[in-house]
């Protein structure tokens, strides 16, 4: 199985130096694991014994389109009301580390490093840590938008390890994505995705697409390219990619490269009013 990143443990000592990799865009951002330390965590409401690092958030100029949070639940914490504040707002939950117990529409998963659950906007769920140790899960929150003659999709959980990834054409392997969703479900409007590129993989291109971008790097490391420059990331980063921000990447080893990707999809672009919000 595989080890997933999560953030640092404590501040930094004061002999530390202010040499580092985060940057912040208007094309892109980059925020550095060793810069996710405790004093930068929030705590949400209904949450018990949970504090979270809120990595990208609907704002002027950054993320249009979702929400990402690293959360760090501890021993009896989490929760048993609806944690979700938005009745419209849908969900993706990755386990990095530790295990929870989540409540889905009146049945109980429990969820191990791996673990995925989409929720489907409106859905009746909650979250708790009945274990001795910490659980940490990235949690992603995205507004759904409805269309025409499509139904809602469904909530469903699984785990990582259960689907075989599927090779991008043409790279016998050294690039794949593990996917949760099947692409041609137009209910779908985000896609949350592992992709991994063995040593030497790359994206030989550079990607100009619509598509937001949040990227938590789950192992490895890797040189970047966002937007106009090359930038090296390594397990536990989180970038965030405008959409149109080109893209590149070549995984130098000496282990595989893998990320979780979160991209908005299967929606013509609005026209009336920026996203979110309701049309004027």
């Amino acid at each position: 199985m595989s080890t997933y990143a999560t953030p640092a443990d404590g501040l930094p000592p004061q002999t530390q130096l202010h040499t580092g990799r985060a940057v912040f865009t208007d094309a892109y951002a980059v925020i550095p694991r060793g810069v996710m330390r405790d004093i930068v965590t929030s705590y949400l409401p209904g949450w018990e014994k949970t504090h979270a690092w809120i990595l990208a958030r609907p704002l002027s100029g950054f993320a249009e389109t979702f929400a990402q949070y690293i959360l760090l639940i501890d021993p009896e914490g989490g929760t048993t009301a609806q944690p979700e504040p938005d009745p419209q707002a849908q969900g993706v939950l990755f386990v990095l580390d530790g295990r929870a117990t989540l409540t889905l529409d009146g049945q109980d998963h429990a969820l191990a490093p791996g673990g995925y659950a989409y929720l489907a906007p409106g859905a009746d769920w909650a979250l708790r840590n009945d274990q001795s140790q910490p659980a940490q899960l990235v949690w992603v929150r995205k507004l759904y938008e409805p269309a025409p003659g499509l139904d809602t999709p469904d909530s469903f959980v699984t785990n990582e390890q259960h689907h075989v990834p599927a090779a991008m054409p043409g790279t016998k392997g050294a690039w794949a994505t593990t996917r949760f969703v099947d692409p041609h479900d137009l209910r779908h409007d985000m896609h949350v995705n592992i992709v991994t590129f063995q040593p030497g993989g790359l994206i030989p291109f550079e990607e100009t697409h619509v598509m937001e971008h949040g990227l938590y790097v789950l192992e490895g490391k890797a040189v970047y390219k966002l937007n106009k420059d090359w930038v090296e990331v390594e397990a536990g980063d989180f970038m965030w990619l405008r959409a149109f921000c080109p893209q590149a990447c070549y995984a130098g080893g000496p282990g595989p490269f893998r990320y979780l990707l979160y991209k908005d999809v299967n929606r013509h672009p609005r026209l009336r009013s920026p996203w979110p919000g309701a049309p004027r």
